[in-house]
């Protein structure tokens, strides 16, 4: 792994290969009902009630409502879930897969029923499309747990059925009575004649309170748009059957319509888990409305946040990033500048950055902001707004960082450094070609600067572009060989292109050439932990995190401690010490984003939902940008969803602990 440089986003790609999702996992992949297992696909939602124009309702169920997702703007990593081994088991109701990088979530996604998965040849998918034309909601009916029902009569035949006359007739004649006027009930819906459908159907709950027969109304109030009538009705229909997965499914639509997102979320949920994971559409509404729901909390915590520094470990990674120079002339530490002035403030600044604590990179953001409101900077204007920028930039800034660093061009424009983090803020913000443009002009400026290759690099690799990544990462090498962060990524770079041998031996030469940096332990153990070398992979944590205590016993890098816990927990599912390496890392440094969400995932792990929420959201307030608090927020609703339905429909956490969730979760 790289320092982190592009923020969130190139969290999740800086390993970007087998053993690169460790931390990924970690930070993303949590979710327990997300479906990752799904290739990526465009389905509009189906064909709502009243455009169907060929119902042949089969006198069970008129249908589910169509509550198919829109297309996905998660980014699918089914790449990922297909490039690593996995091995599947459950824990406290949940499929968990376990992969060479970390451990994942995922929901067991299939077209097929809850028997065995079945191949489909082209004749009977286009049966089935052809069948699903036929129902009101796009999906064949079940007719498993009702008789066939008789072919429908005139109503004029069907008795007169009210509060009153019910009372006439004996329990066998009602439910006689109730399969005739459902049946009539079908064939007024077939017709689109829904007012009289709601009647029949009414008339047929009075002789017999079934389900379906609150459904098949709720189907009606659906194509009238009657949403709260469509709850009222699927809500009956649930209370005399808790896993009636068609009432639920249409129920979490009506819910939706009425922007009760986290209802209907809720709703979909349950129907997944009761389905056993097979329906497509739910899973996909499940995704979408997880999405959803965090999209607007996190609007609201965005407008609500106060901006702050993020844990000094992600700080120290980013400013490490850049080749060590020494302070600009005039403000090193020796320098006697008038006290209070601008100048002043910048060295200060400069000061407290080497201390590597949180304390030390707050004073630091402080004393630059100081420095420009003072002025009189001189030439060190340019330099003061390129350090302004930086800190606004990892507080979640970026449009603010954005205008100091193009200030800092303006005023200097052979200030490297500048070019470089507006590329990196430019390619967050997705204006790749600003990014490209930036890069050119950094080499029109200097072309021997190895910083400039070694951050292009990053560019091509989140980009995924490894070959190019590669020549760039070496031609930063050939410029500045006592980088470690260029080898680092170099080795990276080749095990992502599959030359495992070359990569392995350039870690080999970092450990001679760079022995006494402990970041080359830490990233070669996560390379050999991918490789399943469980005891090598620990050997090399130890040994990283004995050099961060000895060499930097106020700004300890936390990650080799999370990195050990993970590969204790892979080898041989030690819970108890893996928590405790985690514990350790949050005592160290609480704000490291990284570490909560570990913890959170070994607490879901263990079945403590309850406490792994409270990490997950902890994780949402540690985000810096909109889009890093979305994410976390959209695992902290998909486990508190999972609280919800567990507490709802607890029949279902035992059920799912017995169940084989094998089908359509990749597996060694």
């Amino acid at each position: 792994l790289n320092p982190p440089l592009y923020t969130w986003a190139q969290k999740f790609v800086r390993f970007h290969n087998k053993s690169s999702l460790e931390l990924a996992v970690q930070l993303f992949l949590i979710l327990e009902i997300i479906p990752v297992v799904i290739a990526s696909f465009h389905q509009e939602f189906a064909t709502s009630i009243m455009s169907s124009q060929k119902q042949l309702l089969d006198g069970t169920d008129v249908s589910e409502l169509t509550y198919s997702a829109l297309p996905s703007t998660w980014g699918r990593i089914s790449s990922w879930a297909s490039e690593n081994k996995a091995v599947v088991y459950t824990v406290a109701g949940i499929a968990i897969v376990v992969t060479g990088a970390g451990v994942a979530y995922y929901l067991i996604d299939s077209e097929s029923s809850r028997s065995s998965p079945k191949k489909h040849n082209k004749k009977e998918k286009r049966r089935k499309r052809e069948d699903a034309k036929k129902t009101v909601d796009g999906t064949k009916e079940s007719l498993e747990s009702q008789p066939k029902a008789p072919v429908a009569e005139p109503t004029a035949e069907l008795p007169e059925i009210n509060e009153k006359t019910v009372e006439n007739f004996s329990t066998e004649e009602r439910k006689a009575i109730a399969a005739r006027l459902k049946s009539a009930g079908n064939t007024a819906y077939g017709a689109k004649d829904y007012s009289k459908a709601i009647e029949l159907y009414g008339q047929a709950i009075l002789c017999k309170p079934d389900p379906i027969y609150y459904s098949n109304r709720a189907a009606c109030y659906n194509a009238l748009s009657e949403w709260e009538k469509v709850i009222d009705d699927t809500t009956n229909a649930i209370n005399l059957n808790n896993e009636y997965v068609k009432a639920l499914n249409r129920r979490a639509v009506a819910y939706e319509h009425l922007d009760k997102n986290s209802e209907a979320l809720l709703d979909f949920t349950a129907s997944c888990i009761i389905d056993g994971f097979q329906n497509e559409s739910s899973a996909n509404s499940v995704e979408r409305l997880l999405k959803k729901v965090a999209e607007t909390k996190g609007k609201l915590i965005l407008a609500n946040k106060h901006k702050q520094l993020p844990s000094p470990t992600f700080v120290t990674n980013y400013l490490q990033s850049f080749r060590a120079r020494p302070a600009p002339v005039g403000l090193e530490e020796s320098a006697e500048i008038p006290e209070n002035s601008g100048k002043a403030y910048l060295q200060a600044g400069l000061r407290d950055m080497v201390k590597k604590t949180r304390e030390g990179y707050q004073k630091a953001a402080d004393s630059f902001d100081k420095a420009l409101e003072i002025g009189d900077l001189g030439n060190h204007e340019a330099f003061a707004y390129n350090m302004r920028g930086t800190f606004r930039y990892l507080r979640g800034e970026n449009l603010e960082a954005l205008g100091d660093l193009t200030k800092s061009i303006e005023l200097q424009p052979d200030l490297i450094q500048s070019y470089i983090k507006r590329a990196s803020m430019n390619l967050e913000l997705g204006n790749k070609s600003a990014a490209v443009e930036d890069f050119e002009n950094a080499t029109l400026q200097n072309n021997r600067d190895p910083d400039i290759f070694y951050h292009r690099a990053q560019l091509h690799f989140i980009l995924g572009e490894y070959a190019e990544a590669a020549k760039d990462y070496q031609v930063s090498i050939d410029l500045d060989n006592d980088f470690i962060f260029s080898h680092i990524q170099l080795g990276v770079t080749q095990y992502k292109l599959g030359s495992i041998a070359s990569s392995m031996a350039t870690f080999q030469r970092c450990t001679k050439n760079f022995e006494q940096i402990p970041d080359v332990y830490n990233y070669y153990g996560e390379l050999l932990l991918d490789q399943q070398k469980f005891q090598e992979a620990i050997e090399k944590f130890d040994t990283a995190i004995k050099m961060e205590e000895r060499t930097k016993p106020e700004g300890i890098n936390v990650l080799p401690l999370i990195n050990k816990a993970l590969a204790l927990f892979q080898w041989n599912k030690d819970y108890v010490e893996a928590e405790k390496l985690c514990q350790k890392a949050l005592t160290i440094d609480p704000e490291c984003d990284i570490a909560v969400a570990t913890m959170a995932q070994l607490l879901l792990q263990q079945g403590k939902v309850t406490e792994a929420l409270k990490h997950f959201e902890r994780a949402a307030e540690l985000a810096r940008t909109e889009g890093e608090i979305i994410n976390a927020l959209s695992y902290a609703e998909a486990t508190r969803t999972q609280v919800h339905v567990q507490e709802k429909y607890p029949q279902l956490a035992s059920r799912l602990q017995g169940t084989d969730l094998n089908g359509g979760i990749y597996q060694t």
